[in-house]
């Protein structure tokens, strides 16, 4: 008998979206018509408006179809869409769909393709190609190789990622570190989420190259407790590898060992703060700390300690399998390589791209997002997380590069963007964004404590046309403390979104805005 192979998404955004009752559908209804049935769970492509997104193997290679829904797997079997037959759900070859064929997916390139768990289909795609190339070429060649890539972190401020690895390699202790922060907090990203639920062995063989690098023989994934699915997914993959040899004992040689821990966070927004994520990795309360000493000399228990965010990891493999220079050769100016982009809010088509520097935030929006999914104008659009700053339509021509955007007054951040139509009242956005700011301070310094939740009251008053001039310039002054005297980026970039809504909307915190509003 023929077996049928189906591929579905085990992917968080498939599963809420009803890809288990899909596959559920899809067993019962072969088992009714006498077909055998092998289901393979992978990750997601990153087009989440078409999920479920199944693929079909057939003839002619896999097949999707999508959205699909459980009351739709009846009319795949009776069209014969699983021998090619036509269907309207039909998408054709996934690979080959404009929306993929127009990325550059270095870093995402298996995920959808792969079984997140198979080793043997991580190794079939150049899984450990980079790592066994590390491992014949000497720590100091490997920082060396990640430098000439022009890697940098990101997080927020990309900073040279080769820089960081030289710091650790050439500090003397006893012991290093090696931490992944993935502690994703940052609205309208998932990146990461994607990285650990489909390909965590891309982020283990980031990590192994790391220490390598460095000499750390202890690495930590901390992850942010919102993720159960992933921390399931990584904690086996951890274990996969250690069995196969890849990590633990004598991973890198006689002697040399490498060990690799998963902790889950308890939620703190602040723990995306790589020395409040140390704090809490040591079983404290996570509280920022000063800087100096940095944590690449002084970190984890006092240690050097690499701390480099997932998407920063996850490049690694692919800059040693095929050299500093392949991975520098995509990207503008300063900014090389390629930028995982996530789409998410008010729009069409949300999802993730993979992108060289360079590309316009209209090209993503508009080409592919498809504009705003209400169909009426885009208003504005934030990068970089709840802290970064808004952006008007009119800036869309801006490319996606950290020096455009930061002459600009905006930030790459994560490489998320939230997309907002002109429904948006940027004054509300701006109380919103110091809100949040109080909420998730970890309290240590004042400017941050006291200046987030008076800010907050300060944008109230403004919304409800109390002595609005006074308390717009009170808030720029307010704005002005918080960017020079907060102890971390937290306090520093809460400022970026308030100011950007004051900036470039000004007419949204005029009172008559929210008199006709209220009228």
């Amino acid at each position: 008998m023929t077996t049928l192979t189906v591929y579905i998404p085990a992917d968080a955004a498939a599963l809420s979206l009803g890809a288990d009752r899909v596959a559920t559908a899809l067993r019962h209804e072969a088992q009714a018509r006498g077909i055998a049935l092998d289901i393979k769970r992978v990750g997601s492509h990153g087009m989440f408006w078409l999920e479920p997104l199944i693929e079909i193997e057939t003839l002619k290679g896999r097949i999707g179809f999508g959205p699909v829904r459980p009351e739709d797997v009846p009319s795949l079997f009776e069209s014969n869409a699983f021998a090619g037959g036509e269907h309207p759900l039909k998408l054709g070859h996934v690979a080959d769909m404009v929306w993929m064929l127009r990325q550059q997916r270095l870093s995402f390139a298996r995920i959808g393709i792969v079984d997140p768990l198979s080793l043997d289909d991580y190794l079939q795609k150049d899984g450990f190609k980079g790592l066994r190339k590390a491992l014949q070429m000497s720590p100091a060649e490997v920082v060396a190789e990640v430098h000439a890539s022009g890697l940098r972190g990101r997080g927020g401020a990309g900073f040279p990622t080769g820089v960081k690895w030289k710091t650790v390699h050439d500090a003397q202790a006893d012991r290093k570190y090696v931490i992944c922060n993935a502690d994703e907090g940052d609205s309208g990203t998932f990146a990461d989420r994607m990285i650990f639920e489909g390909d965590p062995f891309m982020l283990i063989e980031g990590m192994a190259i790391g220490a390598y690098a460095v000499g750390a023989d202890k690495g930590f994934i901390y992850l942010r407790s919102e993720y159960p699915h992933a921390a399931k997914v990584m904690a086996r993959a951890i274990e996969l590898a250690e069995q196969a040899g890849w990590i633990g004992d004598n991973a890198f040689g006689p002697g040399k060992h490498f060990h690799l821990e998963q902790r889950i966070g308890a939620g703190a927004y602040i723990c995306g703060e790589e020395t409040a994520l140390i704090e809490s990795l040591e079983g404290k309360r996570a509280l920022v700390r000063a800087k100096p000493p940095i944590p690449a000399l002084h970190g984890l228990f006092g240690r050097p300690t690499l701390v480099n965010n997932v998407l920063s990891f996850a490049a690694v493999p692919f800059i040693l399998a095929e050299g500093g220079q392949a991975y520098a050769d995509f990207g503008s100016g300063r900014s090389r390589g390629t930028l995982p982009v996530q789409l998410a809010g008010n729009i069409k088509r949300g999802g993730l791209i993979e992108l060289a520097f360079g590309i316009t935030l209209r090209e993503i929006v508009e080409g592919f997002g498809g504009g705003t999914a209400s169909g009426r104008p885009i208003r504005a659009i934030q990068i970089g997380g709840p802290l970064g700053a808004y952006i008007t339509e009119s800036q869309l021509d801006l490319e996606m590069d950290y020096e455009v955007l930061a002459a600009n007054g905006a930030m790459l951040g994560h490489g998320g963007i939230v997309v907002f139509d002109d429904s948006v009242d940027m004054a509300k956005m701006a109380k919103f964004a110091m809100r949040f700011g109080a909420e998730e301070s970890c309290g240590k310094c004042t400017p941050c404590r006291i200046g987030a939740t008076r800010g907050g009251e300060v944008v109230q008053k403004i919304i409800e046309g109390e002595r609005v001039a006074q308390n717009i310039a009170l808030l720029r002054d307010l704005c002005d403390v918080m960017t020079a005297g907060s102890l971390c980026a937290h306090g520093g970039l809460i400022p970026n979104p308030v100011l950007s809504a004051l900036n470039r909307f000004p007419e949204d915190f005029a009172p008559a805005a929210h008199k006709n509003a209220a009228e």
